[in-house]
């Protein structure tokens, strides 16, 4: 009873809320707010306030509650524990079991397909340059080529 009174209350202040602002000339406001102040009625009329209520002050629901967080931990452990034996089951079908090391340029894109690494291919040099071919080591030598190939 005490809470269908209090959320009628907010209810009431808030459209008189409203109501100011709408004199005010802020109708987009003030329908918002009508909005949000018809929601504390809406849940008095369907029962959800006391049933809230009701379960508020109940340690049956509380009790409730409790196992509900204690099923969501365990829920938690096997997803943890699911996980890291995924991890060990893919090391020890790898091999050894221990993870084997990746090179670093084995997830470097490929500029230079069709090519053997650190072998230059033939780019054709721009007429009237005289730019001399970089040498295999430098890293942006593909790129300084297709800029020189746009004249920039």
């Amino acid at each position: 009873m005490l809470a269908e009174t209090i959320c009628s209350a907010v209810s009431a202040a808030g459209l008189g809320i409203a109501a100011v602002t709408a004199y005010r000339k802020r109708l987009l406001t003030a329908l918002r707010i009508t909005a949000y102040s018809l929601i504390p009625v809406g849940l008095v009329m369907t029962g959800a306030v006391g049933w809230l209520a009701s379960t508020a002050f109940s340690p049956l629901a509380w009790a409730g509650f409790g196992v509900l967080g204690a099923s969501w931990a365990l829920f938690a452990l096997t997803r943890a524990v699911e996980r890291r034996r995924g991890v060990r089951a893919e090391r020890a079908a790898a091999g050894d079991g221990k993870a084997t090391p990746v090179s670093p340029s084995a997830s470097a894109p490929a500029l230079r397909q069709g090519t053997a690494r650190g072998s230059r291919p033939a780019t054709p040099s721009a007429p009237g340059s005289s730019a001399s071919p970089a040498s295999s080591s430098d890293d942006f030598s593909d790129i300084e080529a297709i800029l020189k190939k746009h004249g920039i």
